[in-house]
Parts: structure tokens; C-alpha cells; sequence
């Protein structure tokens, strides 16, 4: 048996329905499996979806407030008022900024743009970042992808006689700021048919209302904002990654050129995983390690020298921001380890001094990876008595809710329920982090500790081809609410494994079944090997995808996950090394059964306290194999040993060593013709010196001294001869005795028949000869079970 890594949870369709979009859509099953189980229950919703049918775009003034914003701005230019675009400095709030810079200057504004500093102002608009705009002439702020939460900033604007346009996608809270006007899609009482819009997708739309048309132009800068801002891509935000990536690939925006080149990336080539991993994190390394100034230069910039120097700066940034990183993890999994371990901690909550504010955020989703807990990462400022940080969260536990419940402690905070951003006390940092284990107590479970992976379907290995995969691309671009799809094969042969990789870290499989084949590769799966054996039927969870090589396609499946079900029967036999597979023996209920103490001393493994020494079936009283890895260290002396160990429970593994002393077993049975010819030779002799001519007689007839000495025994214990100083003699009276008879030969034949069982039967034919016992005690249980 093979656990897999996660909670699996796999989506189910409706056959008929899936037959229908078969039919009316001319898609594979795959296809239509993943359209239903996207929500998408008509041919018609299908159909858009695929398509891309329509225009997908809703008109701008359906938001609140979009007239009087439109009206604003335009008499702003009209009358040469200064204009600020106040932005964040994220990918998404960097392209928010170069949308609306663009769209400004495009209709004659006096416009600049201003990104706060993360390290000296924080998130969001700031009070003396307003008092500043003011100084110097600026009647009109447009902020973008922020300001939601701006209350008490919206009261200096108005104070001050700067009119104040807030466009933000972020949750508001309990108090919306007294600005000049609002455009956002979640407040109360907003006719937007969608609520979902990234910062970026807010700002296009006002673009989109001051152009008077749809400005195509900017869909590449939507693209890396709704992309990047990891929002749900469906509806609008799908409409606006597909187009705005179709955008990319063609785009002459000198930036974004020159950010490909300098990132190694094919921009014909774009993919929303291109700007997930490529794009978005060398515009985000600007403002986590400095001003953000620099990534808007660079979206916007017309000159080509300057793109490539921006762009070679911004490179060398992200790189440095990997470091960062990759230190600060690594200190924050030790704090975990150390001082918050995870039996006391619901919700991790740390935080150090002198961390980088900017990658907070990037260490708390790795937290969250490797110990599936909520996560707070903080920076302290011991000088300011403060403290920075980001949050991110599990599924059934809402970050945005649960800090709502903090505000006291919280004057700066904001986000979604995934993930969110904080500024508070540092001596209100022990008091968050007892208020969220307690609200987290009450919220959640044990299993929702366990990390879920959740499959768009099950998959017959007939239905996987490259046709179909090549139709699973019409779903793209791949995201939030939309993921790329995950599918899972169930009871599958698999036929062949191997570790591959320099570093033998990685698993390359065969799955087959009679009538298809696949190969898989699972990237940092290699130890799997280790717990899988031959001709496992197991169910495997990935993401398909078409090899080619050589001009030659064929369908594979990357490995997320495999789960065996099944008890196990790893052949460890003829390793002597019991130290080169044990490591690889679960220690949870693990069972070490040696029959014979002289197995110790010659595995070196007299000092072992874990080794059950079973010499009687007594021993076995009080032993139960439920669930258990069985390990078998020598050859018992009898079937029945290992019979009643199976029959004390279903174990999930076993582990066949049959250690076996090689001076101590013969490699033949006498037959019943050796023991006829040895008696005819005796009876022509009368006597027989063993000693003396034993090895010569074993010679000339191609037998071991041991076959003679044995078959003496034998015929000792049957009293046809006497056996005095190594002299054997037949008796005068004969008896009628059958070989059988002899308690040597009696222990010989369960010895030789136990020993082509169980030691030089094949991998098959030993696990069958565990089934059918294994089976026998299941058998035996169901009947108990029935009978009480």
C-alpha cells in the first residue's frame, strides 16, 4: 500500500451530458468533462467559452459612479489640472498604472504617476504622500488597484482640495472613504455584472470609458495584471488574458521585448505560464526590493536603449530577490521547526528583524507549501516598533474574515480571503498570533490540515491521445478557477519505474492496460520508487501533456501523485545488506520478525530492541499486522509461522529478506531414486566407512557430502542400518517403513518445500503465496465478523 500525498477529491459529470457536448461541440470526453465540471451546464455557455464567442466585454458605465468619474477627468484635462495616477507596486498595480498612464496621456492629461515606497510608506495610499501631491499642484488622484481602504487618506484629499477618484478591486471593509468617486465591483450596491476584476481589469475598464472604445492597444498590460494577480480567470478576466496573451505574443510595447530577451523568454511563445513565471516576478522583484518607479518606465517607455537597460536591471533584481528568498526560508522553516511547532500552531505566525518586507509574501506561500497551515510571515523594525507582513491561506480558513476580527490591533491591513497584507505593533504580534490559533480552533479540523488535490476527472487510458490533449489547449489560458487540469487514472498496471536525474530525484513510469500505454515522469518524485514494486495496480493523478522528440509525438502524464491500494511485497531477498532497504521500511507500525538468534549475530543486529525473536508461535500471542509493514529477516521453520503473522491482521506491506545461512540449507531434495541406488550400494558393501570415503562416494555420483550424511540419517531413523564410528551397516531384518516416516526426512521436505517457496520462488510466485494466505485470514476474519 502507497498513501498518496494529498486529499484526493475528484470531480463528477453527468455521461448524458457529456455526450451532448461531444455531439454538439465535436469535442473528446476530456474536453466535455472539464467544461461541465468548470460550471459551464449549457452548449450555448460551452460554446463561449471555447470560442470566445461575442464580444465578452461588458459595457464600462455599468459601474457605479463610472459617468461622473469620465466627466471628472475629462474636465481635468480640459482645464490643464495636474493629474496623479497613485498605484501599488505589484505587477498588477504596475500595469494598472501604465493603463492609466497611458490612457491619460493619450486624451492630453498633465498626468505623473506615484508608487509609495514598501520599505519607508507601506501599502497604499498614505497621508503624507497626499499632503506632498497637494505642494505641488495636483487637484486630481486616480488611484488604481488600491485605495479601498484609504478612509482617513480620503479625508486629507478633501481637506486639502484634491479630488479623489478611487478605482480598486481589493475587499472593501466596513467603511467606504469619502471620495470623489468610487469605481470598484464588490461594493455594495454595484450593477457590474462581474465581480472578479484584478486592479489591472478596473483600470482598463475606466480606459475603456475615456476611450470610447475598446483599446486593444492595452491588452497585453491587462494580461500580466489579471494574470499575475492570480484572480479567478473566467468571465471578463478570461476574455481579457486570452486576448491580451494573443496581444503579447505580437506586441511592439519596447519593454516588454526587451523583458523577454533578458529573461530568456520567446515572446511569440507567451503562455499565461510565461507571465506567471517569468513576466510577473521580475516586475514584482522591483518593488520588493526598492521603488517600483523602474517597472513602469519600462512598460512605458518608447525608447529602445532604455528598455534594455531597464530590463537588464530588473533581471538582476529578481535574481537577487531569489536569494533573498531562498535565505529567508530556510530561516523561517527552522523557526517553525524550533519555536511554533505545528501541534501548538494553527496559524504560523513569525516574523524576524531585518527581514525583506518586499518577499514576505513569497516565503509565507512557501510555508504554506511545506506545512499546509495558514501563514503569516512578518519583518520587524525594532526602531519604529513595527512590524511588516504578508498572509496566505489554506482552503476553509478566510484570511480577509479573520483579520477583520483583529482590526483593533490592525490599523493598516487589506486583501482577499487567500491571501492579504498587515502593518501592526510589534508588541501586538504574540496577541494576532494567539487571536488566530483560537478563531482557527474553532474553524477548523484535522483534515482540513491535510493539503487537497482536487482531480477534474477520471480518465480511461482510451480516451488519452494526442488529439484530445491537443483540445484540452481551447480552455486556456489556465488559472484561478480555471486551473490547468489535474486528472486521475484509476487502477492502472504499472509496468515499468526507474529513478532518472543526475541526482536520481525524479520517477519515470510506464502505465499500461491491455489495449493502451503511457509513460509518466513525476519531477521530484524519485524516491516513489523506493515504495512501489512490480506489476502494482495503482491509480496516479497529473496533467497530461504531448512529448515530442524527433519529430514524434505521443502522450505522457507529469505525476503530481500515486496511491496503491493494495498490500505490497517488496523482494528483498539476497540483500545481505539489511541497512540498503530497511531506510526504506516505514517506521509507523513497522514489524521485524527473525526466527532464529543466531540471525542477529550475523546481520549485526543483536543490539536492535525492535526485532521481534519468534521461536515459538507463543510469541506471537499478542502481535496484531493490521495495517502493519511486515518485515520477514530469516526463514522460519515452519509455514505456520509466517501463516499466523499474516493471519493477525491485513498488513499494507511485506518485506521478504528470508536471511538463510548458507552452511545451513541444501541446494537439492534427495529423490526417492537417490535413496534407492544409496541402499542397493549399501546392500552390495555391507559396511560403508562415512568417514573415510564419504567425499568420494558423494563425488563419483555428483552429490554434496551433506545428501549422503542426510540420507544416512534417514535411513538411521528407520532403523535399516546402524551407524557406529562412522561405520554404516544395513540391518538383518528388514522393516517396511516409507521415507516419510523419518523426522529428519519430515523436517528436510518442509524445509526444502518452505525454501522453494519462500526463497527461490519467483516475485510472482511468492506474492501469490502470500495472497492466497493473506486471503485465507480475510477470509476467516469476514466469517468471525458475521458469525458475532
Amino acid at each position: 500500500m502507497l498513501n498518496s500525498k494529498t486529499r484526493w477529491k475528484i470531480a463528477e459529470s453527468d455521461q448524458d451530458k457529456i455526450e451532448e457536448f461531444q455531439r454538439e461541440l465535436k469535442i473528446p470526453s476530456l474536453v466535455a468533462k472539464l467544461l461541465l465540471n468548470r460550471d459551464l451546464t449549457t452548449v450555448e455557455e460551452a460554446r463561449d467559452f471555447l470560442f470566445d464567442s461575442g464580444d465578452g466585454f461588458h459595457d464600462p458605465f455599468l459601474f457605479n459612479d463610472m459617468k461622473k468619474t469620465v466627466d471628472r477627468i475629462q474636465r481635468a484635462v480640459n482645464d490643464g489640472e495636474r493629474i496623479l495616477v497613485y498605484g501599488d507596486y505589484d505587477a498588477d498595480g504596475v500595469s494598472s498604472t501604465s493603463v492609466m498612464m497611458t490612457v491619460l496621456r493619450d486624451i492630453g492629461a498633465e498626468v505623473e504617476f506615484y508608487i509609495p515606497n514598501r520599505f519607508s510608506e507601506g501599502y497604499g495610499p498614505n497621508e503624507a504622500a497626499f499632503r506632498w501631491a497637494g505642494d505641488e499642484g495636483f487637484t486630481l488622484i486616480i488611484t488604481v488597484d488600491t485605495g479601498i481602504s484609504a478612509v482617513h487618506e480620503a479625508q486629507i484629499a478633501k481637506e486639502i482640495g484634491i479630488d479623489l477618484i478611487i478605482t480598486d478591486h481589493h475587499e472593501p471593509g466596513p467603511a467606504l472613504p469619502e471620495a470623489y468617486s468610487i469605481i470598484h465591483p464588490k461594493i455594495e450596491g454595484s450593477e457590474y455584472p462581474f465581480q472578479e476584476l484584478a486592479g489591472v481589469g478596473v483600470a482598463f475598464k475606466l480606459a475603456h470609458a475615456l476611450y470610447g472604445e475598446l483599446p486593444h492597444h492595452l491588452l497585453d498590460l491587462a494580461a500580466i495584471g489579471t494574470i499575475a494577480d492570480l484572480v479567478p480567470l473566467k468571465g471578463e478576466n478570461r476574455v481579457l488574458a486570452k486576448r491580451g496573451i494573443s496581444k503579447l505574443r505580437i506586441t511592439e510595447r519596447k519593454g516588454i521585448k526587451a523583458l523577454c530577451k533578458a529573461a530568456n523568454a520567446h515572446q511569440h511563445e507567451m503562455t499565461e505560464e510565461s507571465i506567471g513565471f517569468t513576466i510577473a516576478p521580475r516586475i514584482n522583484a522591483v518593488g520588493r526590493l526598492g521603488d517600483a518607479d523602474p517597472a513602469v518606465d519600462l512598460m512605458l517607455t518608447e525608447d529602445e536603449e532604455e528598455a534594455k537597460a531597464l530590463a537588464e536591471e530588473i533581471d538582476a533584481l529578481n535574481k537577487e530577490r531569489q536569494s533573498i528568498v531562498n535565505t529567508m526560508t530556510q530561516e523561517a522553516i527552522e523557526m517553525v521547526e524550533y519555536d511554533y511547532p505545528l501541534e501548538d500552531n494553527s496559524v504560523l505566525v513569525i516574523g524576524k528583524e531585518g527581514w525583506n518586507p518586499g518577499v514576505v509574501g513569497i516565503v509565507a506561500s512557501r510555508l504554506v507549501d511545506k506545512f499546509y497551515r495558514p501563514v503569516i510571515v512578518l519583518s520587524y523594525d525594532s526602531e519604529k516598533g513595527q512590524a511588516k507582513g504578508s498572509a496566505r491561506s489554506i482552503a476553509g480558513f478566510d484570511l480577509f474574515n479573520s483579520l477583520s476580527k483583529c482590526r483593533d490591533i490592525l490599523p493598516h491591513f487589506g486583501g482577499h480571503p487567500m491571501a492579504a497584507g498587515m502593518t501592526l505593533k510589534l508588541d501586538d504580534v504574540h496577541d494576532l498570533r494567539s487571536r488566530l490559533n483560537e478563531i482557527a480552533r474553532n474553524e477548523l479540523t484535522e483534515e482540513d490540515f491535510i493539503p487537497v488535490t482536487v482531480m477534474d476527472a477520471a480518465v480511461k487510458m482510451e480516451e488519452i491521445s494526442i488529439e484530445s490533449i491537443e483540445k484540452l489547449g481551447l480552455l486556456a489560458p489556465f488559472g484561478m478557477q480555471n486551473p490547468k487540469p489535474k486528472w486521475v487514472i484509476e487502477n492502472v498496471s504499472i509496468e515499468h519505474y526507474k529513478k532518472i536525474g543526475s541526482n536520481q530525484n525524479h520517477l519515470k513510469v510506464l502505465l499500461g492496460n491491455d489495449s493502451a500505454k503511457l509513460d509518466g515522469v513525476g519531477f521530484g518524485l524519485g524516491e516513489l520508487a523506493d515504495h512501489i514494486t512490480p506489476f502494482s495496480e495503482a491509480s496516479i493523478v497529473g496533467e497530461l501533456s504531448i512529448n515530442e522528440w524527433n519529430n514524434r509525438k505521443k502522450p505522457q502524464i507529469f505525476l503530481h501523485d500515486i496511491k496503491i491500494e493494495e498490500w505490497q511485497l517488496f523482494d528483498v531477498r539476497g540483500i545481505r545488506q539489511v541497512e540498503k532497504w530497511e531506510k526504506q521500511v516505514p517506521a509507523e507500525n513497522k514489524k521485524i520478525f527473525c526466527f532464529h538468534s543466531s540471525t542477529l549475530e550475523k546481520l549485526n543486529m543483536k543490539e536492535r530492541e525492535d526485532v521481534l525473536l519468534i521461536e515459538d508461535e507463543d510469541a506471537l500471542s499478542d502481535i496484531s499486522t493490521a495495517g502493519a509493514s511486515i518485515v520477514f529477516l530469516d526463514m522460519p521453520s515452519s509455514q505456520d509461522f509466517v501463516k499466523t503473522i499474516v493471519g493477525k491482521g491485513r498488513p499494507h506491506r511485506i518485506y521478504a529478506h528470508f536471511f538463510q545461512d548458507e552452511d545451513h540449507f541444501f541446494s537439492t531434495m534427495p529423490t526417492r531414486e537417490h535413496f534407492k541406488w544409496y541402499y542397493a550400494f549399501l546392500s552390495k558393501r555391507g559396511s560403508f566407512d562415512l568417514k573415510k570415503h564419504g567425499d568420494d562416494l558423494a563425488k563419483y555420483k555428483g552429490w554434496s557430502k551433506e545428501t549422503i550424511d542426510f540420507m544416512s540419517q534417514v535411513f538411521f531413523e528407520l532403523k535399516f542400518v546402524t551407524i557406529d564410528n562412522g561405520f554404516i551397516s544395513l540391518n538383518p531384518v528388514k522393516t517396511k517403513k516409507d521415507l516419510s516416516e523419518s523426522p529428519a526426512y519430515q523436517k528436510k521436505q518442509q524445509q526444502y518445500e518452505l525454501e522453494n517457496e519462500l526463497l527461490y520462488s519467483s516475485y510472482s510466485e511468492l506474492k501469490a503465496w502470500f495472497n492466497e494466505r493473506i486471503k485465507e485470514s480475510v477470509t476467516f476474519e469476514e466469517e468471525v465478523e458475521a458469525w458475532t
